[in-house]
């Protein structure tokens, strides 16, 4: 039986916008945005993006961690009572937690949610970042912390109470009072070799960023062969943006439009700080594209524009309905089940998404919607 795709879509607690943000230089792109377009990330804005995307039948909603948006923990559960189905995905660091707390913490929500919790663990940080939450350690000390992190957390949900020594957690008799249930999924990412071996070892769905198809077809090779050496399996899913429209021509319009006011001296700063955070993953973002204006469309349909001045997720599917529908399509050849997607801004283009991609998804048998369609409010 073929296993059906699974799309989510991205809760923006930092804010939303019709332009491209940035961390490392959002004063600045918020200085040339168009008068009203940035969006703050209240209640009643998140709620409303909850709503929306519950109704339309995606899966769950991704919440970022970090100082530059709300915490998410709090902020998905202010929105639980608004939602009727909707999961919502939890990321958090390893480094700023108990193992033990986040265990009760998860079977909490679960609790109070009725299982609609999912787990984004994330490791990667820039320095200055991590100094701001007091995390001193080096790169191969955090990815070490999350594999004995998620041994306690895991151990915490066993049933039995768990005794664990390692490096950086000592623990002893932890448990939670209830089990979670179910056990939140786990989701996980990370280009380099110390990720892909806790990845292997302890999560359940494995993420990357949005590189071309054959790219992403070596990661889940690499990453199936480790998890096979550990006795396990992985799921895998990819992270990236995604602008939808009936014809090419509108949505190739509406990816250029994002770029409107930023100038050559705003990417280039923000290109020497993305190069700056030491990760692996970004850096293979930055490589496609070299920060180049005229070399953004890195693979059929796939637009790297995002990258010039965002970290993280930087590259979007761009095309037709039937275009995006044929490269995802591409992406599950390779193994991806999982689609976490979103866009500028996150209302407006999850409607076009769900509208037009999700039917052609479904008239291909890939992706069914049946249990999950809702009015929406």
């Amino acid at each position: 039986m073929r296993t059906m795709l699974k799309i989510h879509w991205f809760l923006p607690t930092g804010g939303d916008a019709r332009r491209l943000l940035d961390d490392g230089a959002s004063q600045a792109n918020r200085a040339g945005t168009r008068a009203g377009s940035f969006r703050a990330p209240t209640l009643e804005y998140l709620s409303s993006v909850a709503r929306v995307v519950d109704g339309l039948g995606y899966e769950s909603v991704l919440t970022p961690t970090g100082s530059q948006c709300e915490d998410a923990w709090v902020a998905t559960a202010a929105l639980l009572s608004g939602t009727s189905r909707l999961k919502y995905m939890v990321a958090f660091r390893p480094s700023q937690l108990s193992p033990v707390l986040a265990a009760q913490m998860a079977a909490t929500y679960q609790r109070v949610s009725g299982g609609r919790l999912l787990l984004n663990v994330v490791t990667g940080s820039p320095d200055a970042e991590a100094h701001r939450y007091g995390d001193w350690y080096d790169k191969d000390q955090r990815y070490r912390q999350t594999g004995e992190f998620l041994a306690v957390m895991r151990g915490a949900w066993s049933g039995t109470p768990f005794d664990f020594q390692g490096e950086f957690f000592t623990v002893e008799k932890a448990a939670t009072r209830y089990l979670p249930d179910p056990p939140p999924t786990v989701y996980f990412g990370g280009s380099s070799d110390q990720a892909a071996r806790v990845a292997a070892k302890y999560v359940d769905v494995y993420l990357t960023w949005g590189e071309p198809v054959e790219a992403v077809k070596e990661k889940i090779d690499r990453l199936r062969a480790l998890a096979a050496e550990e006795g396990r399996t992985l799921r895998f899913g990819i992270r990236m943006h995604v602008i939808a429209r009936p014809d090419a021509d509108s949505a190739w319009r509406q990816a250029e439009s994002l770029l409107d006011g930023l100038s050559d001296d705003v990417i280039a700063k923000a290109q020497a700080t993305l190069r700056g955070r030491g990760s692996e993953g970004q850096r293979r973002l930055l490589d496609l594209t070299g920060g180049s204006r005229d070399k953004l469309v890195v693979a059929p349909n796939l637009w790297a524009g995002v990258s010039l001045v965002r970290g993280g997720a930087g590259t979007a599917l761009v095309g037709s309905y039937t275009e995006v529908a044929d490269r995802m399509q591409e992406y599950r050849s390779v193994g991806i089940e999982e689609f976490v997607l979103g866009g500028y801004p996150h209302i407006e283009e999850a409607y076009w998404f769900a509208e037009g991609v999700m039917p052609e998804l479904e008239s291909r048998g890939l992706l069914s919607r049946a249990d999950k369609l809702s009015s929406v409010a």
